[in-house]
């Protein structure tokens, strides 16, 4: 029987569309708050500025890494497709399926959490359905909790699951607004600390610091890195420009100029803003703020210099900061999806693309319903916690692909061959070993999770539609 002809995805996007989507994808909730954790891990003000640089310096080096991959094909798919072509199938859809049920719908479904909380908290909605809110499916599940801020974060994901229907180009054209804004909403953070001359005035709480000989020195390494991991979770969503490449005109080209410069970009101001914050607190100040309920970094900088109006100035930027990054990584991670079921390894209606809007519409219905899900649930706090390990673990395998293929002779493009991808493989082990040191009981989750996938594979395998192996 003769296959129905499938209509295509449109190839419209442009280099400045690209740009302001890496730094869309990057930019959420994490630059706002991450601070706080960092300063009780490090309570030192060089050591947290370095954890930002590095952190940052890390990332580039991942970025420029897979703008060398992201030169070998135009098709979308991304890390999936990389991965495929280079180490097979099975790989391919290992992370694929991690992709899928960890790394992006639980990214998606808490940074539309967060923002769900600045427009209820900005808004001051009331709380619904709170006589449930005790009610639980096995003691561990409240799908009733917070059901006020859970039904704004659904809206928001139907709302913007049925704008990216709609086209690429209006996906875009939003994205493009409103990383515009929040870019502006950072520069304005970053010169309200560095005008800054008065004093601080943070709640009173006892911070005990413990100096290098109490802790030791191997213990005060452990906690550099993992408040690197803050630093990271408020990087990562760099690489997620490249699921749309077949959407962009001349991908091989435009798509690793955008990773390397919004990446560098995103990585100036988030050094930038961190430095402008420790001009107003100082670390043990920030430390303070993660004993109290509801304290946001960047709100209480503002409050401190800007006085009440800086609350709802910043607490605004917060809310559209978050919404923008919850547009970039539903238009781009449903991609992903779309082009693992065209070559047979999903769910086949998945592959679907609008026969008027060319979306691929079913992949994001598909990715709307479970991230959904893991909002009712709960769950997606649980899930985050195993994000930044999850995507390490598959950074590291990028590194290894591009030596392959260099060694192979299909990478003609490279960037500080071989030194930047073994450098970046060498940081991934260290990040992905000391999460497993650290914080055992999520990393050893994660990776539970991700071998799940292995039955699935086999039963997509078995359907005979790989179209290669």
């Amino acid at each position: 029987m003769k296959k129905q002809h499938q209509p295509s995805l449109l190839q419209v996007l442009g280099l400045g569309t690209a740009i302001l989507l890496v730094a869309g994808n990057m930019i959420g909730s994490g630059v706002f708050k991450k601070i706080t954790p960092m300063s009780a891990e490090l309570l030192d003000e060089s050591l947290i500025l370095w954890a930002w640089v590095i952190a940052g310096l890390i990332t580039m080096l991942g970025a420029f890494s897979f703008a060398s991959l992201a030169t070998t094909t135009k098709e979308a798919g991304g890390q999936f497709q990389y991965f495929k072509n280079v180490f097979g199938g099975f790989f391919g859809f290992i992370y694929g399926w991690s992709f899928f049920t960890v790394i992006s719908t639980a990214s998606i479904a808490s940074i539309a959490y967060v923002f769900a909380e600045s427009l209820v908290n900005l808004f001051h909605i009331p709380s619904i359905l709170e006589t449930y809110s005790s009610y639980s499916i096995g003691g561990v599940i409240f799908p009733f909790q917070n059901a006020s801020v859970k039904l704004v974060a659904l809206s928001t994901l139907l709302f913007l699951t049925l704008f990216n229907i709609r086209g690429v180009q209006g996906g875009g054209w939003l994205s493009n607004i409103v990383t515009g804004a929040k870019i502006l909403g950072i520069l304005l953070l970053i010169a309200l600390g560095l005008t800054y001359s008065g004093g601080t005035s943070v709640a009173s709480t006892p911070v005990h610091i413990l100096s290098s000989e109490q802790t030791g020195n191997i213990l005060r390494v452990s906690a550099f890195f993992t408040a690197m991991l803050g630093a990271f979770w408020a990087y990562d969503g760099w690489v997620n420009i490249t699921n749309m490449a077949s959407e962009f005109k001349d991908p091989t080209k435009n798509i690793p100029r955008a990773i390397i410069i919004g990446t560098l970009l995103t990585m100036f101001l988030y050094i930038l803003v961190n430095y402008a914050y420790l001009q107003v607190l100082t670390p043990a100040d920030f430390a303070k703020l993660r004993s109290q309920d509801g304290s946001i970094a960047a709100v209480e900088v503002a409050r401190i210099t800007m006085g009440p109006i800086g609350i709802t100035v910043i607490s605004t930027l917060i809310m559209i900061s978050t919404f923008g990054a919850t547009q970039a990584s539903t238009m781009s991670a449903a991609r992903v999806y779309y082009q693992m079921s065209k070559e047979g390894y999903f769910f086949k209606p998945f592959s679907k693309v609008h026969t008027h809007y060319r979306t691929p519409y079913i992949s994001l219905v598909g990715q709307m319903i479970w991230a959904s899900l893991l909002i009712i649930s709960g769950t997606f706090d649980q899930l985050t916690d195993m994000l930044i390990f999850a995507a390490f673990i598959f950074y590291a395998l990028g590194a290894i692909a591009v030596i392959r293929l260099k060694q192979a002779g299909k990478l003609t493009l490279t960037f500080g061959y071989p030194f930047v991808p073994l450098l970046f493989l060498a940081c991934c082990a260290v990040i992905v070993i000391n999460a497993v040191y650290t914080r055992p009981l999520e990393s050893l989750t994660g990776l539970g999770l991700i071998m799940l996938g292995i039955p699935f594979y086999f039963y997509f395998r078995s359907r005979g539609e790989f179209l290669n192996h």
